[in-house]
């Protein structure tokens, strides 16, 4: 299995977990569509069904990553949703 590089990977992870702190105090609904959307992210990058699942793998794929070289810039996240895979 591919996994996603780990900058990537950090931001859904930081983003998903603030978002949802947010989302527990209020939830407006731009904020809640954007930790769904998260949720489904984080789950296709790890290859889970559950979001707390894929949070304890990323957090497990994290803490196993290389440092990042010196001057690297590491790919951007775009926010934008990924497709859904068609069926083999």
């Amino acid at each position: 299995m591919l996994r996603p590089h780990p900058a990537v990977l950090r931001r859904l992870v930081d983003e998903y977990e603030a978002l949802s702190a947010a989302v527990a105090a209020s939830e407006p609904a731009d904020v809640s569509a954007r930790v769904r959307d998260l949720a489904y992210t984080l789950c296709v990058s790890t290859g889970t069904r559950d979001v707390e699942r894929a949070l304890d793998v990323a957090h497990r794929w994290l803490a196993t990553a290389p440092a990042p070289a010196r001057g690297s810039t590491p790919p951007t996240v775009t926010g934008q949703r990924m497709p859904t895979p068609e069926p083999a």
